[in-house]
């Protein structure tokens, strides 16, 4: 499509600028490396996200500041191959942390690399089978699909997709493996769809003679978000990605007191035919690419441009880049968060395991007990976007041996863990995150046994529960708008408390209230459980509930509140 002319240059951010003069995402990270200093400078910081590392330190520590890097991996559907896990145990706890970290999209993270072993550590993610690139920065990251390993014709095409969407939009300028191999190229063959979709040019998408045919010297104005996955399973909370396969238009981050930050739930765009997805998908990002902000980071995600035009505008100009008009949406059957926890059958005549981890962590015994489990039986395995670990194709016969030695590390059937644990999430947040602003994974398991004693005191169920989600700061990285209680630090020892998400992740939340301190939390929510289980009706949810009830409602439910009976 013929851009408008230009009246005058536009403002842009420093990072736009800083990736215009980066040479391709490289200078000045390659000179930075080099130097004995612990940390990198601004510009290198930036770059090297890009690369999958984001620079760090620890925030509790007086007196100077200790760096690190934190690594995080790109997994397709969050696959990860034997080879490649026993090395990420083995990174953890020779450069790291000595804890794994498995993350809302699928992926891992590795915490506490010193900068002179960062290419120690991504040359050998590299050599074996693993990958770091793009899994931050304003690129295309993991493209999210559902984790269970179910040999049947809709998840494996959806697991295909996924693929396909992540390696036409990995970044082709070799700035990674120059950077961390010596420039010696790890690709893995790519399917001929997806060469052919990323070299078609017909429609004015692509930068003619650049490395980076999709991305130019600019990459994306911010991150974007990618979900496949089959009707019903919502899995992958696909409503907050910026697409959906096939929905379009979510994002989850925003800032506190920037009333005109938001999170927004995605709406349907259209249907395409399986052959068109990636030149459909391809459509989209060139959308965000040429006409998301650039000016302020804030407001540079797609949702926002989503907002500014409305979806039939968005529509109009991504079938000019598509070339082709969107057919109608289909109708689809109601969704459902599957967790894939215990006991499955692939279809294959093998079986997977899905084990609950609290918040992702993967330490201490429990490491050592997955890491023996999973080199003795040579298996692969899967992560959830729920931060937990899938164990695939074992054989009948494993079964019984595999249970008892997982329960004796604390890896418990779903039957024995709470349910309230089983759909809860954190982000990792204190000691190491730059942005948090209160407690989230350190503080999740506290807040958990009160909900449930609250529960207890006012006679609900130990099988009943309510989806929480906390995180440290609004940038919304456990997705705490799409839950039935998202806790949001707002300040030490603080949370906004946002509430009316659903259980099955397809209903965004509002904020309630402001500023609650954490030593508060049973004043506003033990009335409102309370009134939910008097005044609930049939199968209604604890989200459901408080959205029929309305907030003025709630709010005077908590202020007259006495107690309830014994």
């Amino acid at each position: 499509p013929a851009k408008p002319e230009a009246a005058k240059p536009t403002k842009r951010s420093k990072v736009e600028i800083i990736k215009e003069k980066s040479n391709f995402i490289r200078y000045p990270l390659n000179e930075e490396l080099l130097t004995e200093s612990p940390n990198v400078n601004e510009s290198a910081v930036q770059l090297i996200k890009f690369h999958g590392s984001y620079q760090q330190y620890n925030r509790e520590e007086r007196g100077g500041r200790s760096y690190s890097f934190m690594l995080r991996t790109k997994n397709p559907s969050g696959k990860v191959p034997n080879q490649l896990y026993l090395t990420m145990d083995d990174l953890a706890d020779e450069f790291g942390i000595g804890t794994l970290r498995l993350t809302t999209r699928q992926t891992f993270q590795l915490h506490g690399v010193l900068k002179h072993n960062l290419k120690t550590v991504m040359s050998s993610i590299i050599k074996n089978m693993g990958s770091t690139l793009g899994a931050c920065g304003d690129l295309n990251r993991n493209v999210l699909a559902p984790a269970a390993p179910y040999a049947k014709k809709d998840y494996l095409f959806a697991q295909e997709t996924a693929d396909n969407i992540a390696a036409l939009l990995s970044p082709q300028s070799g700035f990674y493996y120059d950077m961390w191999v010596d420039g010696e190229q790890f690709m893995t063959a790519e399917a001929p769809e997806v060469v052919e979709a990323r070299n078609d040019n017909s429609h004015g998408t692509n930068f003619v003679d650049s490395p980076e045919p999709i991305y130019g010297t600019q990459f994306l104005p911010r991150k974007f978000k990618i979900a496949v996955t089959v009707p019903t399973d919502n899995s992958v909370d696909l409503l907050t990605n910026d697409i959906g396969v096939v929905v379009v238009g979510g994002g989850m981050g925003r800032a506190h007191r920037m009333e005109s930050t938001f999170a927004r739930i995605a709406e349907p765009l259209g249907y395409v035919p399986k052959e068109d997805i990636l030149y459909a998908v391809k459509a989209i990002v060139v959308t965000q690419r040429e006409h998301g902000r650039r000016d302020d980071r804030k407001y540079s995600r797609m949702k926002y441009l989503l907002s500014s035009w409305g979806i039939e505008k968005f529509r109009d100009v991504v079938e000019q880049y598509y070339g082709k008009k969107f057919e109608p949406p289909r109708d689809l059957p109601e969704w459902e968060f599957k967790s894939y926890l215990g006991w499955h059958e692939q279809g294959d005549g093998a079986w997977f395991c899905g084990l609950h981890v609290d918040s992702g962590r993967v330490g201490g015994n429990m490491k050592k007990t997955l890491r023996e489990v999973i080199e003795k039986y040579r298996l692969d395995v899967r992560i959830t976007p729920n931060q937990n670990i899938v164990l695939c194709d074992i054989k009948s016969e494993w079964k019984r041996s595999i249970t008892t030695v997982l329960a004796q590390a604390g890896l418990l059937q779903p039957e024995f863990v709470d349910p309230l644990n089983q759909t809860a999430m954190a982000c990792p947040a204190f000691p190491l995150c730059p942005l948090a602003i209160t407690e989230a994974e350190r503080g999740i398991p506290s807040i958990l046994k009160r909900v449930r004693a609250m529960f207890e005191k006012v006679g609900l169920e130990f099988d009943e529960s309510v989806v929480v989600r906390v995180t440290g700061c609004p940038n919304g990285c456990a997705r705490p708008y799409m839950a039935e209680v998202g806790l949001v630090g707002d300040g030490p020892n603080s949370y906004q408390v946002w509430l009316g998400g659903t259980p099955n992740q397809t209903q965004i939340a509002r904020a309630f209230m402001d500023k609650v301190k954490i030593q508060d939390l049973e004043k506003v929510f033990e009335p409102l459980f309370y009134n939910w289980k008097l005044g609930r009706q049939a199968k209604e949810s604890f989200g459901e509930f408080t959205t029929r009830m309305g907030f003025e409602k709630l709010k005077e439910l908590i202020s007259t509140y006495e107690g309830s009976p014994q």
